[in-house]
């Protein structure tokens, strides 16, 4: 694992964060049966199954997992998830993404969502930047960043350890 950056998060800083922001929604989720973790194709998925091996671990609560599909070079394309609507109307539903920069792809994914009456809806994000270009912020985060427009995070996930960093 090379990287050509600085480390913002290490493997135990992520693994921390993903601990914390899991209990925040256990704790918003608590009176909640259900919860739906529609992770954003890529990481912001990866991100979603971690949150949910920890939530399984310290909640009764029945975590369903759902990939968005949305095409971050083109998110006017049609978004497809991999749950049909029936399974997530009417249920409490944190949307994930990995980095929160622009606010472009979380933008589109809460716009999809809107045509499906929730009982609650969520965001959750790893790292979020202060460069949103659209009115969106992440309810969970897990560190918060200003940098310049020119930096981009990176966030790897691999089979047993996590990074992200500045490049």
């Amino acid at each position: 694992m090379t990287t050509s950056g600085s480390i913002i998060l290490n493997q135990l800083q992520i693994s921390q964060k993903i601990r914390r922001i899991a209990y925040q929604i256990y704790e918003t989720n608590s009176s909640e049966k259900e919860v739906v973790l529609a992770g954003i194709v890529g990481n912001g998925f990866i991100f979603a199954e971690k949150l949910m091996e920890v939530l399984q671990e310290i909640s009764p609560l029945k975590v369903t997992i759902c990939k968005v599909n949305i095409d971050k070079k083109n998110p006017l394309k049609p978004i497809t998830t991999s749950l049909n609507v029936e399974d997530y109307k009417n249920k409490s539903l944190v949307l994930v993404d990995d980095v929160l920069s622009s606010g472009t792809t979380l933008i589109y994914g809460i716009k999809h969502f809107l045509d499906v009456p929730l009982k609650r809806f969520k965001t959750a994000v790893l790292v979020n930047r202060n460069h949103k270009k659209y009115p969106v912020k992440a309810d969970f985060k897990g560190i918060s960043l200003s940098t310049s427009i020119k930096e981009h995070i990176q966030v790897e996930f691999f089979a047993k350890e996590a990074i992200a960093y500045l490049a």
